[in-house]
């Protein structure tokens, strides 16, 4: 079956700022031009944000000197996005969608104090209907540790939900959320012991279909990939990208990449090959990528690679 592809605008630009990460760097120097670390950007002169197990990015997306701002991801506790917005100096009113890498805690969190802080009428909130079920790991023994649930529409007031599984285009057409994304590659084979509470059972969620990506494509540089865990798999997610956009240029790739814990530490050799053969300027492993996979993916893309703190801020 054919892959019907969607017409994404080229941006003028983007900037994104990590807004929430698992680390903070505010002293190293960047090891790249478009990148600008806290100190060398903000103005701000009082408390410094934090970090906590936990993603989300603030993207600015230009046409011309026009921006329409996406909140992706909400990071883990209730007001962490919130306060380091307000740190920064950032007023997360400017934001115009929100959009939900997939249903777990660590990035919907704060979802309830951003909704509130940015304070819009019927404020889209990108989600995939799965996300809305109960989660949760499996030990062992076959035991459930259950996950927090999302929020209800109803605490989430004025915004609202808009669902889909298709590659669906937003910020007049300046971004793309994909949607479900196939599972391909082989050694991709998702979150073994993870578990959705479906039918009145627990049920096996290896695939986690409500994983899914943010996509821009910058004029005269290419696609930007920006992920949350990358439960897909992060080759399947950036060939997805390409697929759906009809560009091959790769240019960054930001976010988890999910390759951290005793499994998936088996695939990071396979997918550094791979990264290879896409070979994007830019690589900004993130949250639950893990220092082995960020390691190695230093070792080999040193020129590309930049090491992700709360407070950087990307101008591509």
């Amino acid at each position: 079956m054919a892959i019907e592809i969607v017409k994404l605008k080229e941006a003028a630009k983007l900037e994104i700022v990590s807004l929430m990460d698992n680390s903070v760097d505010f002293l190293s120097s960047p090891t790249r031009e478009e990148v600008r670390g806290f100190w060398q950007w903000s103005r701000s002169r009082g408390e410094m944000p934090i970090a906590e197990h936990g993603f989300s990015m603030l993207v600015r997306v230009f046409s011309g000197e026009k921006a329409c701002s996406i909140l992706f991801d909400t990071g883990t506790s209730p007001e962490g996005v919130v306060e380091n917005a307000a740190r920064m100096e950032i007023d997360l009113g400017e934001v115009s969608y929100v959009v939900l890498s997939h249903g777990h805690y660590d990035h919907f969190g704060g979802l309830k104090g951003a909704v509130k802080t940015i304070n819009k009428k019927d404020l889209p909130i990108i989600a995939h209907e799965n996300m809305m079920k109960r989660r949760g790991t499996a030990n062992s023994k076959g035991e459930i540790r259950e996950y927090s649930t999302l929020p209800k529409i109803e605490e989430l007031y004025p915004a609202k939900f808009v669902y889909n599984k298709e590659p669906m285009l937003i910020a007049k057409d300046y971004a793309c959320v994909t949607g479900e994304i196939p599972r391909k590659v082989d050694f991709e084979k998702g979150l073994l012991q993870n578990r959705i509470f479906s039918d009145g059972s627990w049920q096996p969620d290896h695939l986690i279909l409500d994983d899914r990506t943010l996509v821009l494509n910058v004029k005269g540089k290419g696609l930007v990939v920006i992920s949350g865990c990358a439960h897909a798999g992060i080759i399947n997610t950036i060939r997805y990208a390409q697929q759906i956009t009809g560009t091959r240029k790769v240019y960054a790739v930001l976010g988890g990449f999910h390759l951290a814990g005793r499994e998936f530490e088996k695939r990071i050799e396979p997918t550094l090959e791979a990264l290879k053969q896409i070979n994007p300027e830019l690589l900004v492993p993130s949250h639950c990528t893990g220092w082995r996979a960020a390691y190695s993916i230093y070792q080999q893309f040193s020129a590309s690679f930049v090491a992700n703190s709360v407070g950087n801020r990307y101008l591509l």
